[in-house]
């Protein structure tokens, strides 16, 4: 067992996750899945980049604090990770008191070995980059690469890193095998840039209130870059008088992956192990770079904006479907289309036509036959036996070359070998003959073996439906080890529960044009309208009587378990009064207390106060409800506290 290492970049707080920002999360936590599967010791970071400026540019526009500000949109980042079942061991702010503690010790390593010096920098900097560029990279009218957006030219006295030293040493750490960049196109890239030669870096700023204190330097600030880069460190205690997670998992002889979009790959291909070198720390094994989600030929990003949002495919076919989605569509490396149609074909043709129907199939067929049991004989020569280990040699090579998608298409191929054993051999006919024979068991436990490896080996991408098939066909639960691929684990006679459908099907033109219905649609009922029918006249309300709700817009500053219950939360949340209030909430189900710090909600502001388990609530927070569970209704985009809702 190894020591396994896997970080995302630190998302800048200025917008809420999209599409983008999940594939780079969902990836790494398959990775993770994975790694801790074949029995690596692993380590997984994500976190927030809080001391960008255009946090401080929202916050000013709303008239409140930065860290207030990033409180809010951090919130979304902690509940859509949940959703997403991201197994995270830690999550860094880089507003947190650790964090400043590692970016201090970082650069006090830097300034011992005499990398700083201090000049005059001048260049066309993008605010939303968080970097400057040279006219040649610059697109007409001095306009960012990336974001398509104006540029500003600066010009002040800072801090500036010997990056220039470091080329030749960063040239040797290209040339090494395995690579340090991957894929390739991206280290040649890389390689090619820093051939070009490198020009010293500024790593402070000046003027800036919003940010880590630049050691000795009034009135400056660290640069966002050095800034947000360390927190890969941060977690594992550089800084602190607890080294030891650094001293485990960032070491020589382990595997250390910086997981990245490809818009950020000079920071961290060039600057950060630049900085690393320095500072006599070690470099990562590997800067995994993918490409971008594209949104009619663009980055999808709020800037550009074309931003996919995650909620409504979500809500509408659960997390695993999209997390499949993800992984299957894009090549680790290049970028990808992102379109309705592609996902309801992608979900049609893989998920509903071949993992659901094939499971469907074999187990309704062998709860028949064999009296809601597994079969009672198992098979050792067969020709799945073969298919299934090449598909488990590729499924392995491709999860541990960055080749995901081909991991998943070695799968789908057991998947249709199992389905023409199925369709050659026949033991739906062979039954009618020979009723549930030595023959007919084994055919249809080869082929409930090979969906179990199948399902085994989704389960870093699929947990939840993994879990699902694995009981539906009597394996039992998620294996953790990776002798779980091998042939032969089925159990014998094992039973087998009714099967609940997994991946209706969709009706393509239904889902695109917005009225979408499953397939097959349900037989039609004379007697149900096709609408809820208006309210009796007695339960109408006129608009004055409404009004007399006063809904407002709160901001919740802390939150807690009330003792002795595991439905009810204490809130203490931001009205835009003189005073805080308190509610207790119903939410504990569904909502975690620390997640729920700094989201904005909608609450009843003029509910008579009542006392429940001993606290007076003063209001009451508005939230959907969902198969009996509570949804909090929230603001699409930040707006001050006590805004009214109407």
């Amino acid at each position: 067992m190894g020591s396994f290492y896997i970080s995302t970049p630190i998302y800048y707080v200025n917008d809420l996750p999209h599409i983008g920002h999940i594939y780079t999360t969902v990836v790494a936590d398959v990775v993770s899945r994975y790694r801790r599967f074949i029995g690596d010791d692993v380590f997984f970071l994500t976190g927030t980049d809080e001391h960008c400026q255009s946090i401080m540019k929202a916050a000013e526009k709303l008239g409140i604090e930065p860290r207030e500000q990033a409180d809010r949109v951090v919130s979304r980042y902690h509940e859509i990770w949940k959703t997403l079942d991201i197994t995270h061991d830690d999550f860094v702010r880089t507003t947190q008191p650790r964090h400043r503690q590692a970016v201090e010790a970082i650069v006090a390593r830097i300034e011992a070995s005499g990398d700083f010096y201090v000049d005059k920098h001048e260049g066309w900097y993008c605010s939303s980059c968080e970097s400057f560029y040279t006219e040649k990279e610059l697109l007409p009218g001095n306009r960012c690469p990336t974001h398509e957006t104006d540029c500003e030219w600066q010009s002040e006295e800072n801090v500036f890193f010997r990056l220039s030293k470091y080329q030749d040493r960063l040239l040797e750490l290209y040339a090494g095998d395995p690579p340090f960049v991957v894929p390739e196109s991206r280290a040649n890239e890389v390689r090619s840039f820093v051939e070009g030669g490198l020009k010293d870096i500024s790593v402070s700023r000046a003027g800036l209130p919003w940010g880590i204190p630049f050691p000795g330097r009034d009135n400056e600030v660290i640069y966002v870059w050095l800034d947000a880069l360390t927190n890969y460190l941060t977690a594992l205690g550089l800084g602190s008088d607890d080294t030891s997670k650094l001293e485990r998992y960032w070491h020589d002889d382990g595997i250390r992956i910086n997981m990245i979009g490809k818009d950020i790959l000079r920071f961290h291909a060039i600057w950060w192990p630049a900085f690393l070198m320095s500072a006599g720390l070690p470099v990562p094994s590997t800067v995994a770079i993918h490409g971008w989600w594209l949104r009619d030929n663009k980055k999808v990003s709020k800037t550009v904006g074309n931003i996919v949002r995650p909620d409504a495919l979500i809500e509408r076919f659960g997390p695993d479907v999209l997390r499949y989605y993800l992984l299957r569509d894009m090549v680790f490396g290049q970028d990808a289309g992102f379109s309705d149609e592609a996902f309801v074909d992608r979900y049609n043709s893989d998920l509903a036509n071949d993992l659901g129907n094939t499971v469907s199939r074999l187990v309704k067929l062998t709860r028949s036959i064999f009296d809601g049991k597994t079969p009672p004989e198992s098979c050792n020569n067969n020709p799945i036996i073969a298919a299934a280990a090449t598909a488990v040699s590729q499924y392995h090579e491709g999860m541990q070359s960055f080749e995901y998608s081909k991991a998943l298409a070695a799968l789908w191929k057991l998947l249709s070998e199992v389905n023409q054993y199925l369709v050659a051999r026949e033991p739906w006919k062979t039954v009618k003959t020979e009723g549930p024979s030595e023959g007919v068991s084994r055919v249809l436990w080869n082929s409930l073996e090979g969906v179990r490896i199948v399902t085994t080996a989704l389960a870093p991408v699929m947990p939840s439906t993994a879990a699902r098939i694995l009981e539906a066909i009597g394996a039992g639960a998620v294996p953790m080890e990776r002798a779980a691929l091998e042939w032969g684990r089925l159990p014998l006679d094992q039973p087998l529960p009714e099967l609940e459908p997994f991946f209706p099907r969709v009706d393509r033109k239904a889902f695109l044009s917005g009225d979408e219905i499953d397939e097959p649609a349900p037989p039609k009922q004379k007697a149900k309208p096709s609408r809820q029918p208006a309210a009796e006249e007695s339960d109408m309300i006129t608009i004055d009587k409404f009004f007399e709700t006063k809904l407002r817009i709160a901001t919740i500053k802390s939150a807690e378990r009330i003792e002795n219950t595991d439905k009810l939360l204490k809130l203490t949340v931001d009205v835009g009064e003189d005073e805080d209030r308190t509610l207790v909430a119903g939410i504990a189900e569904s909502y975690e207390a620390d997640a729920l710090v700094g989201r904005q909600v909608a609450v009843v502001a003029n509910l008579k106060p009542a006392k429940l388990r001993g606290v007076e609530s003063q209001g009451m927070v508005l939230a959907a409800s969902v198969d009996g569970k509570p949804v909090l209704l929230s603001p699409d985009n930040p707006v001050p506290n006590g805004t009214p809702v109407k």
